[in-house]
């Protein structure tokens, strides 16, 4: 893999993917992951989480099922100076020894997940009161602001898509994590405001799952005139303060294996 590929994709996907230092420092602050944990990182390819575990002490092991995506993790990872040891298969289709991680997250990729088959490899995988921690760091389309005004035209250019007018919460998900027999559960999240520049502002529109699913390129620089007109006529001040939520749920591996 080229390193031009290799910066292309990271760009592309920086402004989805990368989890603020917040994120690190409650998880670290709380006891949910402790320097020297064996962590498994779920769909690892999609965030810095494993990176930036790794960095803090932890000994990351990654499993993504996408071989670009894992190419582009090791190099950032060896630019980094970190390690993580890296599992090319399905979440699903994983194979990993009973009770052998202090803890396990899923960043950004828990919608995608086979959510009860993950759920009962990851209480298997995780010591008795190992962390599950699933976390999610999106845009907020608040009224009148840019991610709204963005997410318009998105549905208009791809009006199948039913992941806009998002709160950042996923309360169901909680449903689910009691019922697989995860214990000690919660729950906690922080809104920031991010600065941002219109540039980087249609990376992030071009990199968000309803555009990037698109095949038709000519309808996606269509969405990227219209945005650089909106953002020029309603939000023409640089950078942009654009609301993210950060939200976490943790949950403990019941005391006896599953």
């Amino acid at each position: 893999m080229s390193e031009d590929f290799v910066r292309s994709m990271t760009e592309r996907l920086r402004p989805v993917t990368e989890f603020p230092e917040a994120f690190f420092e409650r998880v670290l602050a709380d006891g949910s992951v402790r320097p020297g944990d064996a962590v498994l990182d779920l769909h690892c390819g999609g965030s810095n989480v494993a990176r930036g575990l790794a960095a803090r002490g932890c000994v990351l092991t990654g499993v993504d099922h996408s071989a670009p995506l894992l190419a582009q993790s090791a190099e950032l990872d060896r630019l980094a100076g970190v390690t993580v040891r890296q599992w090319r298969a399905r979440v699903e289709n994983a194979d990993f020894p009973a009770a052998s991680f202090d803890a396990i997250t899923a960043a950004q990729c828990w919608q995608a997940c086979e959510r009860p088959r993950t759920l009962a490899l990851a209480r298997g995988w995780l010591r008795p009161g190992g962390r599950l921690l699933i976390a999610q760091y999106e845009w907020l389309p608040l009224t009148g602001n840019v991610v709204q005004d963005s997410e318009r035209l998105i549905l208009a250019c791809n009006p199948g898509w039913t992941a806009h007018s998002g709160s950042g919460l996923h309360p169901l998900w909680l449903k689910e994590v009691a019922e697989a027999g995860f214990t000690d559960l919660g729950t906690w999240s922080l809104d920031l405001e991010v600065p941002c520049s219109h540039a980087d502002w249609r990376k992030r529109v071009r990199a968000c799952p309803a555009v990037a699913a698109l095949s038709d390129e000519a309808r996606v620089q269509r969405l990227d005139v219209e945005l650089m007109a909106m953002l020029a006529e309603r939000h023409a001040n640089e950078p942009m303060g654009v609301p993210y939520r950060l939200w976490v749920v943790s949950a403990a591996a019941p005391g006896e294996l599953a």
